[in-house]
């Protein structure tokens, strides 16, 4: 669906990042949900490094996404994905079927992006800190765990809750961040579930437009400087 600056629903995401975080910033959640559901958005960026004191009002820690969509204002993309699930079939509207994409969404946010946190910051952000190389051994071992149970719950499933959802974009998109590590070498199942998700064409149509807007905004040299 192309990016209409008419559209009613707005995304407010980052104009640059450092390469590390590039097309895993959170802002991929809503897009890919629009993109699946031909839902026209337009844009606004801020900037990562110096954020706007008004956006504070809008995103108490000036995260992104955050999303207006007319009158309502929604942050979190766990939020945001269930107000634009709930404006098409992304989100079932009651039952078990709603019950089941509910519960894997927040199992994606709640069961396996903290263990995706911390493996982050041991890696990448305290990755010099003598604490960090000492914790690493464990939390592997932790992580792993918690991913033999998961793909045990998959099964032989496609999707997580029977039909492609919000829960799978959630999931698929905590999942991606863990590839760096390895972990998902010793968890088929999970590459493959993770394979089916990143190869459909919403997906790489959102991660398309936001790498767009990081080589358009990319810091010069002199600025560098």
């Amino acid at each position: 669906m192309p990016i209409n600056s008419e559209a009613e629903i707005e995304i407010t995401a980052f104009s640059w990042v450092p390469p590390f975080a590039q097309g895993f910033v959170r802002d991929l959640r809503p897009r890919w949900a629009c993109e699946e559901m031909g839902l026209s958005y337009r844009e606004r960026l801020i900037s990562a490094m110096e954020r706007p004191d008004w956006y504070y009002a809008e995103q108490p820690w000036g995260q992104v996404p955050h999303l207006r969509d007319g009158d309502v204002s929604v942050f979190e993309s766990g939020a945001i994905l269930i107000h634009l699930g709930e404006k098409g079939d992304l989100l079932p509207g009651e039952g078990q079927a709603r019950a089941s994409v509910l519960s894997w969404t927040l199992a994606a946010f709640n069961s396996i992006e903290p263990f995706v946190f911390e493996l982050s910051n041991i890696e990448i952000f305290s990755k010099k800190e003598e604490w960090a190389s000492l914790r690493r051994p464990s939390l592997l071992q932790a992580t792993g765990q918690r991913l033999d149970r998961f793909q045990r719950a998959l099964g032989d499933r496609e999707w997580l809750a029977g039909t492609f959802s919000i829960a799978d974009i959630a999931m698929v998109t905590v999942l991606r961040e863990l590839e760096r590590s390895g972990l998902l070498d010793d968890h088929p199942a999970l590459s493959a579930y993770l394979g089916r998700g990143v190869e459909r064409p919403a997906f790489q149509t959102a991660l398309a437009a936001q790498l767009s807007h990081f080589e358009a905004h990319a810091p010069t040299a002199k600025q560098d400087a």
